[in-house]
């Protein structure tokens, strides 16, 4: 596998990920901000940051599908929330719960989580790119 995930000592151990990822693969994939749309490019989960989330996942690990990897290639996450509050958390983990059960995976890789005013679409709340590493 090209991604090792680890927490090293010294640093806070987070549940939801980890805080630092090693790449030793030789192709870096850069999947574009992926948002709440079906494959026919209509918006899932209107109003709903869970359900939103996790279509936000599973076209992640659709496109990395795509180019031969899934979301354990995935080295690092950005993840940008529209009117981002903590409250949100569980809803947040909501989602990335429900789509980690249906791709198999522990989606875990190191995050950068950002409050954000708007998105390309008003109905979308949220907006994950990730950046991963194949061998």
């Amino acid at each position: 596998m090209a991604i090792t995930l680890v927490n090293p000592s010294g640093l806070p151990e987070i549940d939801v990920y980890r805080q630092v990822s090693i790449a030793t693969g030789s192709k870096l994939v850069f999947v574009a901000g992926q948002v709440a749309w079906d494959a026919e490019g209509v918006t899932v989960g209107a109003g709903d940051l869970a359900a939103q989330v996790e279509q936000c996942y599973l076209n992640i690990g659709a496109a990395l599908a795509g180019v031969g990897g899934s979301f354990d290639d995935v080295a690092k996450l950005t993840v940008y929330v529209v009117d981002w509050t903590p409250d949100k958390m569980p809803l947040l983990l909501e989602g990335v719960t429900r789509a980690a059960a249906k791709l198999g995976v522990t989606p875990v890789p190191p995050a950068t989580l950002l409050g954000v005013a708007a998105l390309d679409v008003p109905d979308h709340l949220v907006e994950v790119e990730a950046t991963a590493i194949l061998d």
